[in-house]
C-alpha cells in the first residue's frame, strides 16, 4: 500500500483477516467453525456435533429447521482476535439448495478454508463451491478432515483434489496412521511431528517430536513411521512446495491433515491465515478500483437476515466495508437511493452474542439495522458514486406458487414474501394478476420459507408446482418494443422483489420462439443485484 494512506488505517488493515468455510454438507464446516472460535476465544464451552435429538446446537446455527436437520442453511458471521490479528469468520450454507446465498457470502471474503471428508474424498457441492472460488482467484487453504476414522490414503486424497479442482496442492501437514491408530500429523515446514492423543482435545498445547530421523518416533511408533518417512522423501521429490503467490492467486491451495471434532490441525489453519492469507484487497467500484486502506469509507451489502434475534423482530443488513474506517453515528450516501444515512449502532457478532461496533475498516463486517432502506448489493459511501460489482441473482431452478390456507392473510404473506426476497432467501416474483411466484435453487428453500412464514409471519402457506421452466430478466432497445412486449406477452410477465420485469418461459422451446420472435429484447439468466434493466 502506498504512503499517502493514513499510516493506523494501513496498521489496522493489515491485521485483517476475512475469510469462509466451505464444504460438502456433513464434510465437518460447522464444526471446524466452533472449534475455530473456540482457539480464538470467543466461546468458552465447544458445542456437540449436531444431531436432531441434541440438546446444544453448532453456535453459529439459529434457525428452527437448522437445528432439526443438524445443517447449516444462513450465512453467519462471526469476529474474534487471534494473535494480534482481527479475524473475521463467515460461516456459509453448507446445504447445495442455499447456493445462492453461498456465493454473496464469498463475495465478502479474502480467502477461504475448503473442509474436505477425508472418508469421502472431493463431492459435489465442493466442486460447485470451488468453481465459484475461481471467478474472484480466492485463494484456499484446504483441511482434509475426520483423520480419527478409517479414510481414503492420503495419497490418493490429494490426487482426487487436483483432477476434479484443477488446484495444485502443496501438503504442509501430513498424517501418521488413520482411525484408531491415528497418531498425529508430521508439519513438513517445520520439521516436526504434533502428537495426537484422542480424548484430550481440551488441552491447551499439542506435543511436539521433532525432527523426522528422531528415535523417539521409532520407539513410539514402529508401525507407522517408516511408511511416513518414505511418503515424505516422495512429498519432497513429487509435490511443488508451497509458493505463496501461487495461493494468493488462487492456483495452489496449503493441504492440512486433521480432526476438526478433536481440535486437531485447527490451530495450524488459523495459523497459517494469518502467515499466507491475503488482508483486504483492492475492489472492482464500477468506475475505478477501491484500496483498502484509502480514507473515505466505502463498502457494500451481501446479506440481510430477519429475525436474527425473534424476540426482537429485527433485520440486519450484513455489510462489508471495503475503505475507509467506520466509526458509531457516521452519515454516509446510500448510493441507489441517493440520499444520506446515519449509520447508528452497528454490530459486530462475537460467536452468538451480538456486540455494538465502535470501529471498523476494510474487511470487518458490520451488522446494520435494517428498516426496509437496504438491500443486497447496495453500497455507501462517503459522498462518491460508485458501485461494487460482482453480486448476481441466478435464474432459479424451481418455482412454486403460494396459496394460503387462510385467504385473510394475505397482507401477511405478502409482506413475508416480499421481507424474504429482498433478504435472498428464496426469490419472489409478483404476477400481473397479483398472484405471488417463489423460485429456487432447491427445495430446502421452499421448506425454510414454509416454516419461517408461519414461525414468523404466523402465516400458513402452501406452495403449489407451477408451469414455468425458467426466469429471464428483461433488456429493451427502446420503448416502445417494451409496450409492445409487455403488452403481447403480459400473462408471462412478473416482476422481482426490485420491481424488474422478468419473463417466466413455459418451456425451453417457449423461450427460444419468444427469443426469436423479439430481436430486440435481451433475456438474461443472471442480473447484478440493483441492476434495473427496463
Amino acid at each position: 500500500m502506498s504512503t499517502p494512506y493514513p499510516p493506523e488505517l494501513v496498521r489496522d488493515v493489515e491485521q485483517r483477516r476475512t475469510f469462509a468455510i466451505i464444504s460438502h454438507p456433513d464434510a465437518g464446516k460447522t464444526t471446524l467453525t466452533e472449534k475455530l472460535l473456540l482457539f480464538g476465544g470467543a466461546i468458552q464451552l465447544a458445542g456437540t456435533v449436531k444431531a436432531r435429538k441434541s440438546s446444544r446446537h453448532a453456535t453459529s446455527d439459529w434457525m428452527e429447521v437448522e437445528k432439526q436437520r443438524g445443517i447449516s442453511v444462513t450465512s453467519s458471521v462471526m469476529q474474534f482476535e487471534y494473535q494480534g490479528h482481527t479475524i473475521n469468520l463467515l460461516d456459509t450454507p453448507g446445504h447445495e439448495d442455499f447456493s445462492e446465498d453461498t456465493y454473496r457470502v464469498l463475495t465478502a471474503v479474502d480467502a477461504a478454508v475448503m473442509v474436505i471428508d477425508a472418508a469421502k474424498g472431493v463431492e459435489v457441492q465442493t466442486i460447485k463451491l470451488l468453481e465459484v472460488c475461481r471467478l474472484r482467484n480466492t485463494p484456499i487453504i484446504t483441511f482434509i478432515n475426520k483423520l480419527d476414522r478409517e479414510v481414503r490414503e492420503p495419497f490418493d486424497l490429494l490426487a482426487e483434489i487436483e483432477d476434479v479442482l484443477k488446484i495444485s496442492c502443496a501438503p504442509v501437514t501430513w498424517p501418521v496412521g488413520m482411525g484408531k491408530a491415528f497418531r498425529g500429523v508430521y508439519h513438513l515446514l517445520q520439521n516436526q511431528m504434533l502428537v495426537f492423543a484422542a480424548g484430550e482435545e481440551h488441552r491447551s498445547e499439542v506435543a511436539v517430536i521433532k525432527g523426522l530421523d528422531n528415535a523417539e518416533l521409532d520407539q513410539r511408533y514402529p508401525l507407522e513411521i517408516g511408511q511416513v518417512r518414505d511418503d515424505v522423501a516422495l512429498l519432497h521429490d513429487a509435490s511443488p512446495p508451497l509458493d505463496l503467490d501461487d495461493f494468493r492467486a488462487g492456483r495452489q491451495s496449503p493441504v492440512f491433515f486433521g480432526s476438526g471434532i478433536n481440535n486437531f490441525g485447527v490451530q495450524e489453519i488459523l495459523e497459517a491465515l494469518i502467515a499466507w492469507a491475503p488482508p483486504p484487497q483492492a475492489r472492482d467500484a464500477g468506475v475505478r478500483m477501491v484500496q483498502p486502506a484509502e480514507p473515505a469509507f466505502t463498502g457494500f451489502v451481501f446479506k440481510i437476515q430477519a429475525n436474527m434475534d425473534p424476540r426482537h423482530r429485527d433485520r440486519i443488513a450484513f455489510f462489508r466495508i471495503c475503505s475507509g474506517r467506520y466509526s458509531s453515528g457516521m452519515k454516509v450516501r446510500h448510493i441507489r437511493d441517493g440520499r444520506e444515512m446515519k449509520l447508528a449502532n452497528a454490530l459486530t457478532f462475537m460467536a452468538n452474542e451480538r456486540v455494538l461496533k465502535e470501529d471498523g475498516v476494510a474487511g470487518d463486517i458490520i451488522g446494520i439495522h435494517n428498516h426496509g432502506q437496504l438491500q443486497i448489493g447496495d453500497t455507501l459511501t462517503e459522498g462518491e458514486t460508485l458501485g461494487f460489482k460482482g453480486i448476481p441473482y441466478f435464474s432459479p431452478e424451481l418455482f412454486r406458487a403460494a396459496r394460503l390456507r387462510d385467504p385473510l392473510k394475505s397482507k401477511q404473506l405478502q409482506k413475508g414474501l416480499k421481507e424474504l426476497g429482498e433478504e435472498g432467501a428464496i426469490q419472489v416474483f409478483e404476477l400481473e394478476d397479483g398472484q405471488m411466484l417463489l423460485g429456487a435453487v432447491g427445495q430446502l428453500q421452499f421448506e425454510v420459507v414454509t416454516q419461517r412464514l408461519k414461525d414468523e409471519y404466523k402465516v400458513d402457506a402452501i406452495f403449489e408446482s407451477a408451469d414455468i421452466y425458467t426466469a429471464r430478466w428483461l433488456g429493451f432497445e427502446d420503448e416502445l418494443t417494451r409496450r409492445n412486449f409487455a403488452r403481447e406477452q403480459a400473462m408471462r410477465l412478473g416482476r422481482d422483489v426490485d420491481g424488474n420485469l422478468v419473463y417466466l418461459a413455459s418451456s425451453r422451446y417457449n423461450l427460444e420462439v419468444t427469443m426469436e420472435k423479439w430481436p430486440k429484447v435481451t433475456f438474461h439468466a443472471t442480473r447484478e443485484h440493483r441492476q434495473v434493466l427496463n
